[in-house]
């Protein structure tokens, strides 16, 4: 096997990650380069301000080509926002006659079927996931292909997004000069990085609490089930510290990463933050609890808004793999344990494993996504050597969703 690099772009709301890894003759993938730099010009997740988020994007380019050695032309690209939404569908096709058994092409023709639910003009398609196969009524088919039957049902995860928050996200990367190889929803990737088989199969809700927004993912038997992008994040708790306790918000957020903490009975009454460590001008003390009230107040409605989604999926108090909790918020201390509270599961921290080359400088819940790219480019290598990168034109809507959508069915048919 050839050397091969690839390379994940997760444009975050506060920061821009850029991983390089080098698949091996072995196929063992290393992690040979890391960039990232702070994020402006995005909010929510989604592009606000072109030129801004192109110079961070570049910048974070810049300092992984420097660490790799390697010069970035194409990458995995993460997206998330508000706008994102999704729906399950089903597709059902008869197989010929001639011949009984499943086939390659009758899973595409099912596929199609699913797909062709009514997108609005200003929707695109950006996952069609399978859950799972149907042969003549019997469930729970992984693999149909050779199998004989008269009917085959397939049922498929449908994501979509904004056709203007999309290209926008496009442009940027392209005025990078660097091309896309696909564009992946960010709970995914991020799923790829943290979650086990065993939890997929069981039941279980990944939570991806980012700077900017909160991606929540559920699984069940093995495949997704429900996704959602809430528009909240960590931002959020650093403008109520910022507004709380009458602070800059760089200074919030200083705060927040120093002495956060999300359960305010771990805290002393007398634990005091100097604040001179922070501006040399201020000699105030900022009681610590009450830094841990504010946080706890916005994190605990973040979990409130989380649960409400994993009522609205149907599996709320059907998941017994809990809930992993992911992204640079997970970093807090307490949030597990606040977690388990709100949302009456087992919770645990999902930090990015089994990596190797640059590992220990990204085994860390705010690198998951980032490594999650990586590994979802891992999966489709073997179909990356025959194609080449896909050059997204925004500007030809029905080739961009088609090549898309070609791609993501040939990788996903078993």
């Amino acid at each position: 096997m050839q050397e091969r690099v690839i390379v994940g772009i997760d444009v975050g709301t506060t920061k821009i990650c850029v991983l390089v890894g080098e698949l091996d003759r072995d196929g063992k993938l290393n992690i040979v380069g890391v960039g990232t730099c702070p994020s402006q010009g995005l909010r929510r997740g989604v592009v606000v301000n072109i030129e801004e988020t192109v110079t961070s994007i570049a910048a974070a380019l810049d300092r992984a080509e420097r660490l790799s050695g390697k010069k970035i032309t194409s990458a995995y690209v993460g997206i998330a926002g508000s706008h994102i939404s999704s729906e399950n569908s089903k597709g059902f096709v008869a197989i010929s006659p001639k011949n009984r058994d499943i086939e390659q092409n009758d899973i595409s023709r099912a596929f199609e079927v699913a797909r062709a639910i009514a997108i609005p003009a200003n929707r695109e398609l950006i996952h069609v996931i399978p859950r799972g196969y149907v042969v003549d009524g019997q469930e729970g088919i992984k693999n149909p292909i050779g199998m004989s039957g008269f009917r085959l049902e397939v049922e498929a995860h449908i994501i979509t997004g904004s056709v203007s928050s999309m290209h926008n996200l496009i442009k940027c990367v392209h005025k990078a000069h660097v091309e896309i190889e696909d564009l992946v929803l960010e709970p995914l990737a991020s799923g790829d990085a943290v979650l086990e088989e065993g939890e997929t199969d069981l039941g279980v809700a990944l939570v991806d609490i980012g700077g900017g927004t909160t991606d929540v993912a559920v699984y069940t038997d093995g495949a997704i089930w429900h996704t959602i992008v809430l528009p909240v994040g960590g931002n959020l708790i650093t403008s109520d510290i910022a507004i709380g306790l009458r602070l800059p918000v760089g200074v919030a957020e200083e705060l927040k990463i120093t002495y956060g903490h999300c359960d305010p009975s771990a805290i002393d009454e007398d634990d005091m933050i100097d604040l001179s460590q922070f501006m040399p001008d201020c000699d105030d003390l900022v009681p610590r609890k009450l830094l841990a009230e504010i946080i706890q107040a916005r994190v605990d409605e973040i979990f409130c808004m989380v649960h409400e989604e994993i009522k609205k999926s149907g599996y709320d108090g059907l998941l017994p793999a809990g809930v992993v909790i992911t992204g640079g918020t997970a970093e807090l201390p307490g949030i597990l344990e606040l977690a388990g509270q709100v949302l009456d599961l087992p919770a645990r921290i999902g930090s990015p494993l089994g990596l190797h080359g640059l590992a220990d400088s990204i085994n860390r819940p705010a690198y998951s996504t980032a490594v999650g790219l990586l590994l979802w480019g891992l999966s489709n290598t073997s179909l990356l050597m025959e194609e080449e990168p896909i050059d997204v034109n925004v500007e030809d809507d029905e080739n961009n969703l088609v090549s898309r959508f070609g791609r993501w069915l040939r990788a996903f048919i078993p």
